[in-house]
């Protein structure tokens, strides 16, 4: 075989190891949703059936702490957020051994909501983690010694009001900065230098419509380059908003989606389309973004669902392909799949699934796992042409609400349970 020959079939090789938009495995899970946060993982090579062989129990770790909060993974180490003793704080799992490596309270005393415990994600960008506890302290850590770096508070610095079940974002690094959402008035979002915690800029002034609370929802943000701008996308407690990436200049609110209790779900973005949902009775709605005279970014509604036909309550939606997939009905998984360009349902919506409660959604080589708030997981084939259910089982633990979003990474789930952190083996050993 001449060399001309073996160079083309190399390049053949690589092409096809990456075709159709697919990415490369990564055995890190650096913040939340994943690493697009858009609830997609990379592993492959997963049990394609739990009917046939069930995902396996490889150990259980104790010491997490109380919350809700999911992990991220970075060097075989895990870090997640929880309600110690006297404080909120983040804990890191070396899952070499199964073993607590460090604990670091972050909070002045245990905050107090609805629902207590943690929410936060930590997001890691190098040796670093960055974290938002349930009062709106926003703070730096080293993550191989748990030492604190910086902090900051939403509450004292900027006014912002506490959700009556606490803040819940995960925040996003983007280059040199760290971007929150205090939802206060002085700063509906804010921008951090992420090694010293300084204000680069806040967002003021925006005008928000009349539905919902002005204030933070339980949502966490991601980028858009939607009309061309490049900027910050998130739900807050009225609604969608969009704040360029630059300055934090406010740009659009689309009030359709928010109501008066509380907006949860991370928005989709694709191109110049958003597409976001909220529960308690509310709908969902799709926007197209387009560049207006003044520079600004318009949002025009392309169309909205009444929430007979879908809302998230929680749990998230992701999207594959050009469908949308998700639990619907208020404090439901009820599972649907629709297309995100026309919001036509291709299947689902109008049955229960295997469990009970709102369920968290998570995309993983060709297949869906709907983790239930009463703790089944079930398997569902990443289809719109029809609902398939390839298997279920109900994890060795669970305590009470089971809303900590699951993680897959180097072939491996890690459930989160309150204190308790559960591994288990997805491949096809």
């Amino acid at each position: 075989m001449t060399t001309a020959r073996i160079l083309a079939l190399a390049a053949l090789t690589l092409l096809g190891s990456t075709a159709w938009g697919a990415k490369p495995e990564d055995p890190n899970w650096l913040q939340w949703r994943g690493p697009e946060r858009e609830g997609k993982a990379t592993s492959t090579g997963l049990l394609p059936n739990w009917d046939s062989a069930q995902p396996k129990l490889l150990g259980m770790v104790e010491g997490l702490g109380g919350g809700y909060a999911s992990v991220s993974i970075v060097d075989n180490m895990l870090y997640t957020t929880g309600n110690f003793d006297k404080a909120q704080g983040v804990v890191a799992v070396d899952l070499n051994t199964q073993q607590i490596a460090w604990k670091t309270p972050v909070t002045e005393s245990v905050p107090e909501h609805g629902y207590g415990g943690s929410r936060s994600t930590p997001t890691i960008d190098g040796d670093f983690l960055y974290v938002v506890m349930s009062d709106g302290t926003v703070a730096s850590l080293d993550r191989k010694s748990g030492r604190g770096v910086w902090r900051r508070s939403f509450e004292k610095e900027y006014g912002a009001k506490r959700p009556a079940w606490g803040f819940a974002e995960s925040p996003l690094i983007d280059g040199n900065l760290v971007i929150c959402t205090p939802g206060a008035e002085q700063a509906l979002m804010l921008a951090l230098n992420k090694k010293t915690g300084k204000e680069v800029w806040a967002t003021r002034g925006a005008q928000l419509g009349e539905k919902g609370k002005a204030e933070a929802g339980y949502s966490s943000i991601v980028i858009g380059t939607g009309g061309g701008v490049k900027q910050y996308v998130q739900m807050t407690g009225k609604g969608l908003v969009g704040v360029r990436a630059k300055d934090g200049k406010f740009l659009y609110n689309y009030n359709a989606v928010a109501n008066d209790v509380a907006v949860i779900p991370t928005p989709i973005v694709d191109g110049d389309y958003v597409f976001a949902s909220s529960g308690y009775q509310t709908g969902a709605g799709l926007v197209k973004l387009s560049r207006a005279r003044s520079g600004n970014v318009r949002a025009e509604e392309v169309y909205f669902l009444e929430p007979k036909t879908f809302q998230n309550h929680h749990g998230g939606m992701v999207k594959l392909g050009d469908y949308i997939y998700a639990g619907t009905k208020h404090n439901e998984g009820f599972p649907i799949c629709i297309e995100m360009k026309t919001g036509e349902v291709q299947w689902g919506g109008n049955f229960r699934g295997e469990g009970k409660g709102s369920a968290a959604v998570l995309y993983a080589d060709g297949n869906f796992i709907f983790r239930y708030q009463s703790g089944e997981l079930a398997l569902v084939e990443a289809t719109p042409k029809e609902y398939v259910l390839k298997g279920k089982f109900m994890p060795e633990y669970q305590e009470r609400e089971s809303w900590a979003h699951p993680v897959v990474a180097d072939g491996k789930l890690y459930l989160r349970e309150q204190d308790k952190l559960m591994i288990y083996d997805l491949t096809q050993k």
